[in-house]
């Protein structure tokens, strides 16, 4: 398979919080042959996340704002989440643990990468870096809620995992980090040595 890619033209759409380009390219397909096609890409950086996991109480955290395209969709626009956030320049463990913080107003600890996901990569050029970390229930070094200045209005929630789980299974948890992190904390317990 020829792994060419030529890219003829980049249009620019808009150039606002991201960048939103019209590209014409070619590349290679699996026969041999060449294809030319057009394809809109929306790039605003990349990602961190974090599932924030204590274990003495078998509960996570997570967070509900207000998104946009869950209501242009016909969802409930206010979307149960993990703390996450653009990475603005920094490592994706740094900006995963600033996010957490700001959001939640919990201190991550001993953070662990489970993957970096392209959440829709047919026309995103966004990836997240998805850690679990630890939290100590009723720790918190601030607030949460997220940062005034940005306009972000974040409930934090405290539930158990298996009721996320249960919430992941009804549709009500429908962001893709958030399901990909639970289930991987799921399967991670589920592998765990009885003590």
């Amino acid at each position: 398979m020829s792994k060419t890619v030529t890219i003829h033209s980049v249009t620019k759409l808009s150039h606002n919080w991201g960048r939103f380009d019209n590209y014409e390219l070619s590349h290679g397909r699996r026969d041999g042959g060449v294809q030319r096609v057009t394809r809109e890409i929306y790039d605003h950086g990349s990602s961190a996340a974090v599932l924030l996991y204590a274990a003495e109480t078998g509960t996570v955290i997570l967070t509900r704002q207000f998104r946009l395209p869950a209501h242009l969709n016909g969802d409930d626009a206010w979307m149960i989440e993990v703390p996450a956030g653009m990475l603005d320049g920094e490592a994706p463990e740094i900006a995963a643990r600033r996010e957490a913080l700001e959001e939640t107003g919990y201190s991550p600890q001993d953070l662990v990468l489970v993957s970096n996901a392209y959440s829709s990569p047919g026309s995103l050029t966004e990836k997240c870096a998805c850690f679990i970390g630890r939290y100590v229930p009723g720790e918190k070094t601030e607030d949460g809620g997220g940062l005034a200045e940005e306009g972000e209005d974040i409930e934090v929630i405290e539930i158990t995992l298996d009721a996320a789980m249960a919430m992941v299974e009804s549709g009500e948890i429908a962001d893709a980090k958030t399901v990909l992190l639970l289930q991987a904390l799921r399967l991670r317990l589920l592998a765990a040595p009885a003590p």
